[in-house]
Protein backbone atom coordinates (compact mmCIF):
# COMPACT_ATOMS: atom_id res chain seq x y z
CA UNK A 1 0.00 0.00 0.00
CA UNK A 2 1.45 3.38 -0.98
CA UNK A 3 1.25 6.65 0.95
CA UNK A 4 -1.71 7.91 -1.09
CA UNK A 5 -3.72 4.79 -0.22
CA UNK A 6 -2.96 5.21 3.44
CA UNK A 7 -3.84 8.90 3.34
CA UNK A 8 -7.23 8.08 1.84
CA UNK A 9 -7.87 5.51 4.57
CA UNK A 10 -6.84 7.98 7.25
CA UNK A 11 -9.05 10.70 5.77
CA UNK A 12 -12.03 8.35 5.92
CA UNK A 13 -11.68 7.48 9.61
CA UNK A 14 -10.27 10.60 11.24
CA UNK A 15 -13.67 12.37 11.24
CA UNK A 16 -15.39 9.73 13.35
CA UNK A 17 -16.70 11.67 16.38
CA UNK A 18 -14.57 11.35 19.48
CA UNK A 19 -17.68 10.38 21.47
CA UNK A 20 -18.15 7.37 19.16
CA UNK A 21 -14.57 6.24 19.74
CA UNK A 22 -14.86 6.69 23.50
CA UNK A 23 -18.11 4.74 23.70
CA UNK A 24 -16.74 1.86 21.61
CA UNK A 25 -13.67 1.64 23.85
CA UNK A 26 -15.79 1.39 26.99
CA UNK A 27 -15.28 4.93 28.29
CA UNK A 28 -17.99 6.55 30.37
CA UNK A 29 -19.06 10.17 30.42
CA UNK A 30 -18.79 11.96 33.75
CA UNK A 31 -22.18 12.54 35.36
CA UNK A 32 -21.33 16.10 36.42
CA UNK A 33 -19.15 17.32 33.55
CA UNK A 34 -20.37 16.53 30.02
CA UNK A 35 -16.95 17.29 28.54
CA UNK A 36 -15.14 14.83 30.83
CA UNK A 37 -14.79 11.10 30.10
CA UNK A 38 -13.37 8.28 32.21
CA UNK A 39 -11.19 6.13 29.94
CA UNK A 40 -8.72 3.25 30.01
CA UNK A 41 -5.94 5.87 30.19
CA UNK A 42 -7.60 7.95 32.89
CA UNK A 43 -9.87 11.00 32.63
CA UNK A 44 -9.81 13.27 29.60
CA UNK A 45 -11.76 16.27 28.38
CA UNK A 46 -13.30 16.60 24.91
CA UNK A 47 -13.93 19.87 23.12
CA UNK A 48 -15.17 19.35 19.58
CA UNK A 49 -12.50 17.37 17.71
CA UNK A 50 -9.84 17.93 20.36
CA UNK A 51 -9.13 16.14 23.64
CA UNK A 52 -6.83 16.64 26.62
CA UNK A 53 -5.62 13.95 29.01
CA UNK A 54 -5.78 14.93 32.67
CA UNK A 55 -2.91 12.62 33.65
CA UNK A 56 -0.37 13.43 30.94
CA UNK A 57 -1.41 17.07 30.42
CA UNK A 58 -1.27 16.37 26.68
CA UNK A 59 -3.88 16.19 24.00
CA UNK A 60 -4.60 15.80 20.34
CA UNK A 61 -7.22 16.14 17.70
CA UNK A 62 -9.32 13.70 15.73
CA UNK A 63 -10.23 10.05 16.04
CA UNK A 64 -6.82 8.70 15.03
CA UNK A 65 -5.01 10.66 17.72
CA UNK A 66 -7.57 9.53 20.29
CA UNK A 67 -7.19 5.82 19.48
CA UNK A 68 -3.39 6.18 19.53
CA UNK A 69 -3.67 7.72 23.00
CA UNK A 70 -6.23 5.29 24.44
CA UNK A 71 -4.78 2.07 23.02
CA UNK A 72 -1.12 3.09 23.05
CA UNK A 73 -0.69 2.11 19.40
CA UNK A 74 0.84 3.62 16.32
CA UNK A 75 -0.96 5.49 13.57
CA UNK A 76 -1.39 2.50 11.25
CA UNK A 77 -2.87 0.32 13.97
CA UNK A 78 -5.21 3.14 15.02
CA UNK A 79 -6.49 3.56 11.45
CA UNK A 80 -7.08 -0.19 11.19
CA UNK A 81 -8.98 -0.27 14.51
CA UNK A 82 -11.21 2.60 13.41
CA UNK A 83 -11.94 0.90 10.09
CA UNK A 84 -12.95 -2.31 11.87
CA UNK A 85 -14.89 -0.87 14.79
CA UNK A 86 -15.78 2.79 14.56
CA UNK A 87 -16.53 3.44 10.89
CA UNK A 88 -19.31 0.81 10.62
CA UNK A 89 -21.01 2.22 13.74
CA UNK A 90 -20.59 5.79 12.60
CA UNK A 91 -21.88 5.26 9.06
CA UNK A 92 -24.72 3.01 10.16
CA UNK A 93 -25.97 5.88 12.31
CA UNK A 94 -26.52 7.89 9.15
CA UNK A 95 -23.29 9.86 8.93
CA UNK A 96 -21.96 10.73 5.50
CA UNK A 97 -18.47 10.11 4.21
CA UNK A 98 -15.88 12.71 5.29
CA UNK A 99 -15.70 15.86 3.24
CA UNK A 100 -12.54 17.66 2.17
CA UNK A 101 -13.35 20.62 4.37
CA UNK A 102 -13.33 18.34 7.41
CA UNK A 103 -10.02 16.79 6.40
CA UNK A 104 -8.39 20.21 6.39
CA UNK A 105 -9.31 20.69 10.02
CA UNK A 106 -7.64 17.45 11.08
CA UNK A 107 -4.77 17.76 13.54
CA UNK A 108 -3.79 14.09 13.59
CA UNK A 109 -0.33 14.77 12.13
CA UNK A 110 0.33 11.10 11.36
CA UNK A 111 2.79 9.57 10.84
CA UNK A 112 5.16 11.67 12.95
CA UNK A 113 8.96 11.51 12.94
CA UNK A 114 10.61 10.84 16.28
CA UNK A 115 11.84 14.03 17.95
CA UNK A 116 13.75 13.19 21.12
CA UNK A 117 14.29 16.16 23.45
CA UNK A 118 17.72 17.75 23.24
CA UNK A 119 19.89 16.69 26.23
CA UNK A 120 21.04 19.34 28.66
CA UNK A 121 23.75 18.01 30.97
CA UNK A 122 23.61 21.20 33.05
CA UNK A 123 20.25 20.05 34.44
CA UNK A 124 21.21 16.43 35.02
CA UNK A 125 21.88 17.14 38.69
CA UNK A 126 18.30 18.28 39.18
CA UNK A 127 17.00 15.10 37.54
CA UNK A 128 19.29 12.98 39.75
CA UNK A 129 18.07 14.77 42.88
CA UNK A 130 14.45 14.30 41.89
CA UNK A 131 14.82 10.59 41.20
CA UNK A 132 16.93 9.81 44.27
CA UNK A 133 15.41 12.29 46.75
CA UNK A 134 11.72 12.32 45.86
CA UNK A 135 11.41 8.94 44.17
CA UNK A 136 13.80 6.94 46.37
CA UNK A 137 15.72 5.41 43.46
CA UNK A 138 19.30 4.31 44.11
CA UNK A 139 21.99 6.29 42.32
CA UNK A 140 23.76 3.01 41.53
CA UNK A 141 20.77 2.03 39.36
CA UNK A 142 20.51 5.40 37.63
CA UNK A 143 24.16 5.85 36.65
CA UNK A 144 24.31 2.92 34.17
CA UNK A 145 21.13 4.24 32.53
CA UNK A 146 22.66 7.72 32.26
CA UNK A 147 25.93 6.31 30.90
CA UNK A 148 24.07 4.33 28.23
CA UNK A 149 21.96 7.32 27.17
CA UNK A 150 18.67 5.71 28.26
CA UNK A 151 18.14 8.41 30.89
CA UNK A 152 19.02 12.09 30.58
CA UNK A 153 17.81 15.63 31.32
CA UNK A 154 16.31 17.89 28.68
CA UNK A 155 16.28 21.69 28.49
CA UNK A 156 13.19 21.88 30.71
CA UNK A 157 14.78 19.68 33.40
CA UNK A 158 12.48 16.80 32.52
CA UNK A 159 13.74 13.29 33.14
CA UNK A 160 13.85 11.60 29.72
CA UNK A 161 13.56 7.78 29.66
CA UNK A 162 14.35 6.43 26.19
CA UNK A 163 12.34 3.59 24.64
CA UNK A 164 14.53 1.28 22.56
CA UNK A 165 14.06 -1.59 20.12
CA UNK A 166 16.12 -4.57 18.98
CA UNK A 167 19.62 -5.73 19.81
CA UNK A 168 20.96 -2.40 18.61
CA UNK A 169 18.79 -0.65 21.24
CA UNK A 170 17.53 1.77 18.59
CA UNK A 171 15.58 4.72 20.11
CA UNK A 172 11.89 4.65 19.19
CA UNK A 173 10.54 7.16 21.69
CA UNK A 174 10.80 8.48 25.22
CA UNK A 175 8.79 8.97 28.39
CA UNK A 176 9.10 12.46 29.88
CA UNK A 177 8.64 13.18 33.58
CA UNK A 178 8.69 16.65 35.08
CA UNK A 179 10.94 17.22 38.09
CA UNK A 180 9.29 20.36 39.45
CA UNK A 181 6.56 20.82 42.04
CA UNK A 182 3.83 20.34 39.41
CA UNK A 183 3.07 16.76 38.40
CA UNK A 184 3.69 16.41 34.67
CA UNK A 185 4.32 13.50 32.34
CA UNK A 186 4.27 13.00 28.61
CA UNK A 187 5.87 11.31 25.62
CA UNK A 188 8.41 12.62 23.12
CA UNK A 189 6.89 13.66 19.80
CA UNK A 190 6.80 10.78 17.34
CA UNK A 191 7.15 8.06 19.97
CA UNK A 192 6.06 4.63 18.67
CA UNK A 193 5.29 2.41 21.65
CA UNK A 194 4.54 -0.48 19.30
CA UNK A 195 8.21 -0.79 18.39
CA UNK A 196 9.98 -0.85 21.75
CA UNK A 197 10.04 0.00 25.43
CA UNK A 198 12.11 1.34 28.30
CA UNK A 199 13.72 -1.47 30.28
CA UNK A 200 16.12 -1.97 33.16
CA UNK A 201 17.63 -5.16 34.50
CA UNK A 202 20.36 -7.74 34.19
CA UNK A 203 20.63 -9.36 30.80
CA UNK A 204 20.21 -13.11 31.10
CA UNK A 205 17.30 -12.97 33.52
CA UNK A 206 14.34 -15.09 32.42
CA UNK A 207 11.70 -13.19 34.41
CA UNK A 208 10.15 -9.92 33.28
CA UNK A 209 7.76 -7.57 35.09
CA UNK A 210 5.65 -5.19 32.98
CA UNK A 211 5.05 -1.82 34.67
CA UNK A 212 3.11 1.28 33.66
CA UNK A 213 6.00 3.77 33.65
CA UNK A 214 9.78 3.99 33.55
CA UNK A 215 9.97 5.17 37.17
CA UNK A 216 7.85 2.21 38.22
CA UNK A 217 10.09 -0.12 36.21
CA UNK A 218 13.23 1.17 37.96
CA UNK A 219 11.43 0.99 41.32
CA UNK A 220 10.36 -2.59 40.63
CA UNK A 221 13.91 -3.54 39.64
CA UNK A 222 15.20 -2.05 42.88
CA UNK A 223 12.75 -4.31 44.72
CA UNK A 224 13.35 -7.37 42.50
CA UNK A 225 16.95 -7.08 41.22
CA UNK A 226 16.86 -10.59 39.79
CA UNK A 227 14.23 -9.59 37.23
CA UNK A 228 14.07 -7.43 34.12
CA UNK A 229 11.50 -4.66 34.43
CA UNK A 230 9.85 -3.04 31.41
CA UNK A 231 7.65 0.03 31.07
CA UNK A 232 4.63 -0.28 28.79
CA UNK A 233 4.27 3.55 28.95
CA UNK A 234 0.68 3.40 30.14
CA UNK A 235 -1.91 0.68 30.56
CA UNK A 236 -1.46 -1.37 27.39
CA UNK A 237 -3.05 -4.80 27.41
CA UNK A 238 -1.45 -6.22 24.27
CA UNK A 239 1.56 -4.30 22.91
CA UNK A 240 2.86 -5.92 19.69
CA UNK A 241 6.30 -6.71 21.14
CA UNK A 242 4.80 -8.74 24.00
CA UNK A 243 4.27 -11.80 21.82
CA UNK A 244 7.99 -11.78 20.94
CA UNK A 245 8.95 -11.96 24.63
CA UNK A 246 6.48 -14.79 25.22
CA UNK A 247 7.81 -16.73 22.24
CA UNK A 248 11.35 -16.37 23.63
CA UNK A 249 10.28 -18.24 26.74
CA UNK A 250 10.37 -15.48 29.35
CA UNK A 251 8.24 -15.79 32.49
CA UNK A 252 6.15 -12.63 32.39
CA UNK A 253 4.33 -10.80 35.17
CA UNK A 254 1.82 -7.99 34.72
CA UNK A 255 2.75 -5.41 37.36
CA UNK A 256 0.22 -2.72 36.45
CA UNK A 257 -0.96 -0.33 39.18
CA UNK A 258 -3.31 -1.42 41.93
CA UNK A 259 -6.25 0.65 40.71
CA UNK A 260 -9.24 0.19 38.42
CA UNK A 261 -7.40 0.95 35.12
CA UNK A 262 -4.45 -1.20 36.17
CA UNK A 263 -6.63 -4.12 37.20
CA UNK A 264 -8.72 -3.87 34.03
CA UNK A 265 -5.61 -3.69 31.87
CA UNK A 266 -4.08 -6.67 33.66
CA UNK A 267 -7.25 -8.71 33.22
CA UNK A 268 -7.28 -7.88 29.51
CA UNK A 269 -3.60 -8.77 29.16
CA UNK A 270 -4.11 -12.14 30.87
CA UNK A 271 -7.10 -12.79 28.63
CA UNK A 272 -4.87 -12.23 25.59
CA UNK A 273 -1.96 -14.18 27.09
CA UNK A 274 -3.07 -16.69 29.77
CA UNK A 275 0.53 -17.75 30.47
CA UNK A 276 1.20 -14.40 32.17
CA UNK A 277 0.74 -13.90 35.90
CA UNK A 278 -0.57 -10.88 37.79
CA UNK A 279 1.94 -9.24 40.16
CA UNK A 280 -0.11 -6.55 41.88
CA UNK A 281 1.75 -3.86 43.85
CA UNK A 282 0.95 -3.80 47.57
CA UNK A 283 0.57 0.00 47.29
CA UNK A 284 -0.80 2.03 44.37
CA UNK A 285 2.27 1.51 42.19
CA UNK A 286 5.83 0.19 42.47
CA UNK A 287 7.31 3.53 43.38
CA UNK A 288 4.82 3.84 46.23
CA UNK A 289 5.83 0.35 47.39
CA UNK A 290 9.50 1.36 47.27
CA UNK A 291 9.14 4.66 49.10
CA UNK A 292 6.88 3.17 51.77
CA UNK A 293 9.74 0.83 52.75
CA UNK A 294 12.32 3.59 53.11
Amino acid sequence: MNSDDFRRRADRVRVVPLETVLTLRGATRDRHDRAKWHTEQGPLSVTGVKFTSWHSCRGGGGAIDLVMHLAGVGCGTAVQWLEQHAVPSYLSAGASAPAASVRKRSTDGCPRPLQLPVPDDRLLGRVRRYLTGRRGLRASLLEPLIASGKLYADRRANAVFVLVAGKAQRPVGAELRGTGSRVWRGMAAGTNKDLGYFWVGVQGSREIVLCESAIDAISCFQLYPERICISTSGVRANPPWLRVLIDHGYALFCGFDADDPGDAGAAAMLAHHPALQRLRPSAHDWNDVLTSRQ
